[in-house]
């Protein structure tokens, strides 16, 4: 890619990027939120076309191309927000657009059987016949993964593929990235794990507000200067200071309280009698793969599903019966782990989203009217406040970054100081300064006396900010223990690998 530039409504995207990647090799794409890589990979998969610049692919150019052409070349791309059609099943959204054997009327049974055997090969659980519709956002990804995978793409580009794995099998996933580098593919990797690109790349590229500021060999960085190019500043690691508040003193005002927790749907127990209890001021991380029964549990929480069993109490008052607005009223903020299907309205502006929790609780409306002025002036004080990079309060959320989107739905849901916050993956798919952004904000409200509910597939971010850590297997919740220096880390990987008994809470 040489040259690349391109602006929406005048903002620049990219400025005069040029970047080289090689068949067999591994290169890391680092940079902020924003930075301008999702746009420079939307070029060459083709979903853009740059203002200037040309693209060269195997020696010859590329020029003007569809996303269906570069996929018919070989280039592949797996997107942070996933590009699938949920009423289709998994194996029908991995085969859509190729003309498998038996086209018109292709034999499933047969597809569903190679796309098991990629599964099994790669070690990413996914069940072939499951409509997208039931999959969790990790099981999602690993659709997408798979996809590119099927159709043996040349060139991949994988936008935080880890997110939703455990180390253990976040290694096993870097082999398969290693067999393909050996095998001749080329690999673009997008993260903002800093050591996974130190333990994987070949060559990092770091982009920072549009424009590329180093170009370098994997071998030769150093962590803590690939996170200045990348934010521009030196970086503090965020500090956990010790609770000050147990989670079962006596007479101490409870914080979340669930007990035995049973949903079932579709036939299937999705929650299998889950218990635990948060005081107030604490963090309590559930560890864990994505699709256990994590998304189901902070929905119920919520109050989106109803409960086949079991009671759910916000300090010491039950609350299962409560619809969702009743339970908000009653201090819970809820961050959910897709932020374009339930965390905001992509058409909606920013006043706009920032209003939806708000709007009856703040007193910006009366009934039948809405005070626009003060929601707007509201609006610019959330923007200064939570440092969110946009042109203002009338643009649509769906032109803001990944991290701003974040930024965004933060700004809404603490607004208000909630005592209770369910927060699920509040980070993923971030890069470290909004990660970094992420965390104090949670960690704020954990001293305020908040009671948080941690629910993430990335168990460094369950080791810092936790104060008790449990893990989820199959709709099941192993008994917490203290996170404490010398933690027992391979019985919580194991545990989140399904590798041992899971305890019930």
């Amino acid at each position: 890619m040489r040259h690349i530039r391109k602006s929406f409504a005048g903002v620049v995207a990219n400025d005069d990027v040029s970047l080289d990647v090689h068949a067999g090799e591994i290169h890391a794409l680092l940079g902020e939120n924003g930075a301008g890589k999702t746009t420079l990979m939307n070029i060459l998969y083709g979903i853009y076309s740059a203002d200037s610049g040309s693209i060269r692919w195997k020696g010859e150019d590329l020029g003007a191309h569809s996303p269906r052409e570069a996929i018919q070349r070989g280039i592949g791309m797996v997107h942070q927000h996933f590009m699938m059609v949920p009423t289709l099943t998994a194996s029908e959204n991995i085969t859509l657009g190729l003309k498998s054997d038996g086209h018109p009327f292709p034999n499933r049974a047969r597809l569903d059987r190679s796309i098991r055997e990629i599964s099994r090969t790669y070690g990413l659980d996914v069940e072939p016949t499951a409509p997208v519709s039931t999959l969790s956002v990790g099981e999602q990804q690993r659709v997408e993964i798979m996809k590119l995978l099927y159709r043996k793409a040349e060139i991949l580009v994988l936008d935080e593929p880890t997110a939703v794995l455990t180390p253990a099998e976040a290694d096993r996933f870097f082999a398969v990235l290693g067999r393909l580098r050996k095998e001749g593919h080329a690999v673009i990797l997008i993260t903002h794990r800093i050591p996974e690109v130190l333990q994987v790349a070949d060559r990092i590229a770091v982009l920072r507000d549009g424009a590329k500021v180093a170009d370098l060999e994997a071998r030769d960085a150093v962590p803590a200067e690939l996170s200045r190019l990348m934010i521009g500043r030196e970086l503090k690691e965020v500090a956990r200071s010790p609770r000050g508040t147990a989670p079962s003193r006596p007479g101490e005002a409870p914080g979340l309280e669930l007990e035995s927790l049973v949903l079932a749907d579709r036939g299937l127990e999705k929650l299998k009698g889950v218990s635990l209890r948060v005081g107030r001021g604490e963090i309590l991380g559930i560890a864990g793969v994505d699709g256990n029964g994590q998304k189901e549990l902070a929905e119920c929480v919520l109050g989106l599903r109803r409960l086949a069993s079991g009671s759910i109490s916000f300090g010491g008052r039950r609350v299962e019966r409560l619809s969702v607005a009743q339970r908000k009223r009653r201090g819970l903020a809820y961050v959910s782990d897709d932020r374009h299907r339930d965390g905001l309205v992509l058409e909606m502006d920013l006043a706009e989203n920032l209003l939806l929790k708000d709007l009856a609780i703040r007193g910006f409306a009366k009934p039948g009217i809405i005070d626009m002025k003060r929601c707007r002036q509201a609006a610019e004080t959330a923007i200064a406040d939570y440092g969110i990079k946009t042109t203002g309060t009338s643009e649509p959320s769906r032109l803001l970054s990944g991290g701003n989107q974040q930024k965004l739905i933060l700004a809404r849901e603490l607004a208000s100081a909630p005592s209770f916050i369910v927060a699920s993956q509040p980070t993923r798919g971030l890069d470290v300064g909004a990660t970094q952004f992420v965390r104090e904000r949670l960690l704020e409200r954990r001293a305020a006396g908040a009671a948080v509910l941690l629910l993430s597939a990335d168990l460094d971010e369950i080791l810092a900010l936790s104060d008790r850590i449990a893990v989820m297997h199959r709709g099941s919740l192993s008994k917490p223990i203290e996170n404490a220096p010398g933690v027992d880390l391979t019985r919580i990987g194991l545990l989140m690998a399904g590798h041992a008994g899971v305890e019930s809470a």
